[in-house]
């Protein structure tokens, strides 16, 4: 298989990058699969080889609340963490659009940060990032509108897929902030009758402005 998105991600190192294939292995999963769920023991690292997965929180009454995306070339953190520590997820990770996933065995993952500064830099590098996306998820969710928050969603999407096309449904809009469907639903028809967006079948298309 072709490695150019590890290859982008360990530029100096065409050995780790042998390790981690190695090492490893390759899923691949369709829209709506669960690849790791709340509860579940964490026995491999996942790294997004193709595709896009997203990270989910669902509270006792059983609703759920988005955390963050992770793209190609991009791993969860948080599995890293608990899988190292020998910790039950906390987090659901759901497929967002056709993917392909490398499973690095937890060991490995451990012995990788021994023999591989930019392993270490790697993990770090996700850290920082997953820290400061689940800070604008607090701040949005104390200080701004789900009206606000729901166009942050659609051009977060928008922006990780290129596309101004989003194929998804008021019922996952709804999970995903957090929010009953019949809201979403509203405030959707609001933002196109401000000319934000058009709404379809099971799609949603941003306006250019």
């Amino acid at each position: 298989m072709e490695n150019s998105v590890l290859s982008s991600e360990f530029k100096s190192s065409s050995d780790l990058v042998e390790k981690l294939y190695q090492n490893g292995f390759i899923k691949k999963y369709q829209q709506g699969d669960i690849i790791l769920d709340e509860n579940a023991s964490i026995r491999a690292i996942p790294i997004v080889m193709k595709g896009m997965m997203k990270v989910i929180r669902t509270e006792e009454d059983g609703r759920e609340i988005l955390l963050y995306y992770i793209k190609a070339g991009e791993s969860c953190i948080m599995s890293f963490l608990g899988g190292i520590h020998d910790e039950k997820s906390i987090l659901k990770a759901e497929i967002e659009e056709e993917s392909e996933i490398l499973f690095l065995p937890v060991e490995k993952a451990s012995l990788f940060m021994k023999d591989y500064p930019e392993w270490v830099d790697y993990i770090f590098r996700l850290y920082h990032k997953r820290f400061e996306e689940l800070l604008d998820i607090i701040n949005a969710i104390a200080f701004k509108k789900v009206d606000e928050r729901l166009l942050q969603l659609l051009e977060k999407k928008s922006e990780i897929s290129q596309s101004k096309t989003i194929v998804t449904t008021h019922e996952q809009l709804a999970n995903e902030l957090g929010t009953a469907r019949v809201v979403v639903s509203r405030l959707l028809k609001q933002l196109e009758d401000a000319g934000k967006l058009k709404l379809g079948r099971n799609k949603i298309v941003l306006s250019d402005s």
